[in-house]
């Protein structure tokens, strides 16, 4: 049975192997229009480690995922292949080289936090949109930009990247770093100078080939931090995308990129101020309103422009019931997009979680409060029948 025999794993021989040939030892039917096929022999590395698999095609056949459990590597194609035919397997090598760049990036990066801070990397994983390391332990925006520096001076000292199986007698006396207690035959990375570490993904030869790491974020995480990085290609269109906006930036302020975080200020600054000055203006807007309003209206409510201030809001409906005995109220929107509500009453015997339950049966509204003041929000509706039913409740 093929399931008694382990797949040959070409990359450990070649991580630069782009195509070969192989026997399908078996096809299944997997989920949906996939087909799930196990071959002799593979260059294809499969999800582990926390990395991402390789994809490319077998034969006619593309292949999107491969997996792999107790030796035996299984491809996820889009079609069936005929057991027992030989048949040529072709990597896409340049998700296959980001892969490699962007995971020697990490062995570095991990090798020298462990090195300088002791921390130890709990956690990865390389995706094709994002690379995360976990660490037990905090680092600070200067240990990161630090830490950097340090990775690009390995990549650009372009020093060898050694991978292999060592002897027993041989493993026995190395100290690496691992995740977990390893048995068995164990696969060694080492960034000369710089990491030692047991892992089963492939790898860059030389350091220099990663190109270049740049740090995306760092955040707090499990009381360690989070660090995503991106290596070589990626880092590359990374920073452009950046100089991009940037370039952007500095056309729509007409200013240097120098300049920008003082210029953005000065602009948040003067709406900040422009913004307070309309919230002033609205306020006696609404006060020459409420003057004009009928004094012995029992029941008031006011139909206002989208985005009022939910404090002015309040400040209208408090001065309205200071004087009525009704409900008063505030909507604030307009018919199409929908509203947020405020209703308050002094008046006794007014029941305004009624009146709430009411909206939301008849209207969908959405929200609570107390037995003294109401809030919350509806969909599209026609608010003068809204008015309405609240004035007649």
């Amino acid at each position: 049975m093929c399931s008694m025999v382990k797949t040959e794993e070409l990359y450990y021989q070649d991580a630069y192997l782009k195509e070969f040939e192989g026997k399908v030892l078996s096809c299944e039917k997997g989920k949906g229009d996939s087909f799930l096929v196990v071959l002799d022999r593979t260059a294809f590395f499969p999800e582990q480690g926390g990395q991402s698999s390789d994809i490319g095609s077998i034969s006619d056949a593309v292949v999107t995922h491969v997996s792999i459990t107790d030796g035996i590597i299984t491809h996820v194609t889009d079609r069936e292949l005929p057991v027992g035919e030989c048949v040529k397997g072709i990597i896409d090598f340049d998700h296959r080289f980001s892969n490699m760049q962007q995971h020697t990036g990490e062995h570095i990066f991990s090798g020298i936090v462990n090195s300088k801070f002791g921390y130890d990397n709990v956690g990865f994983h390389l995706s094709d949109s994002e690379v995360t390391m976990d660490y037990n332990g905090v680092l600070s925006d200067d240990d990161i930009h630090e830490i950097e520096a340090l990775v690009n001076r390995a990549i650009w000292e372009n020093v060898e990247v050694k991978c292999e199986f060592p002897a027993k007698e041989i493993l026995d006396g190395l100290q690496y770093r691992s995740k977990k207690e390893l048995t068995g035959d164990v696969r060694i990375v080492t960034v000369t100078g710089y990491d030692t570490c047991a892992c089963c993904a492939p790898h860059v030869a030389r350091t220099g080939e990663i190109g270049l790491l740049k740090v995306v974020s760092c955040q707090n995480y499990k009381g360690g931090v989070r660090v995503s990085i991106l290596c070589g290609k990626r880092a590359l269109e990374y920073i452009n995308d950046q100089l991009q906006v940037v370039g952007q930036l500095t056309g729509l302020l007409t200013t240097g990129y120098d300049r920008i975080v003082s210029s953005v200020k000065k602009l948040s600054d003067e709406n900040y101020a422009l913004k307070g000055e309309l919230s002033d203006c609205r306020e006696k807007l609404i006060e020459y309103e409420l003057d004009s309003i009928d004094k012995n209206k029992e029941n008031v409510f006011l139909k206002k422009e989208a985005g009022l201030d939910g404090n002015l809001m309040r400040k209208v409906v408090n001065a309205l019931i200071e004087t009525r005995s009704g409900y008063c109220g505030v909507f604030s929107g307009d018919d199409n997009a929908g509203y947020k509500y405020i209703i308050a009453t002094k008046g006794e015997g007014k029941d305004l979680k009624a009146l709430q339950n009411m909206l939301r049966e008849e209207f969908g509204a959405k929200g609570g409060g107390s037995s003294a003041m109401v809030q919350g929000s509806m969909g599209p509706v026609n608010v003068a029948d809204v008015i309405k039913k609240c004035e007649s409740f």
